[in-house]
């Protein structure tokens, strides 16, 4: 984390993601995140290591730019594709991932992953194919436009 905070502030990075170097899962999840991250990454264009990261450090001016709409697992896929298209400067950081002491995964059924699979195909419909946030943020930047005086 220290490292996220360091690199952060340097001023030439307006986010820090992280990526995991070592995985102390089960090979079934092993073998899905790594399928799912590769497909995403594929589709949406992406060049991050893991889109759905653990830690994030990001610039509170990111927000003033994008919006985010989903409030599923695939939040972090927009975010990711949206801060990417916006230009913003992207840092990555490894660190270890460490197998839960407690509890388990209410991700790992059926449901859930077809359930996710239908919300990545319809967010890639609507910002890869459709590209509707960059129409909104060009509407939002007009009507800005507009209210400022000359």
């Amino acid at each position: 984390m220290a490292l996220l905070w360091k690199r952060a502030w340097s001023g030439d990075i307006d986010l820090m993601n992280d990526y995991k170097i070592s995985q102390s899962d089960p090979m079934h999840r092993i073998f899905i995140g790594r399928f799912y991250h590769h497909t995403v990454k594929m589709l949406f264009g992406l060049r991050v290591r893991d889109v759905d990261c653990d830690f994030r450090l990001m610039r509170r001016s990111i927000f003033d730019r994008i919006s985010l709409e989903k409030n599923s697992g695939v939040i972090c896929l927009e975010l990711m594709k949206k801060i990417h298209d916006a230009g913003f400067r992207i840092a990555e950081v490894p660190v270890h991932h460490y197998h839960r002491a407690y509890g388990k995964s209410q991700f790992f059924n059926f449901r859930r992953i077809f359930k996710t699979g239908v919300d990545v195909m319809k967010l890639w419909w609507s910002l890869v194919i459709r590209h509707e946030h960059l129409a909104a943020q060009q509407a939002r930047a007009a009507s800005v436009g507009l209210r400022q005086p000359s």
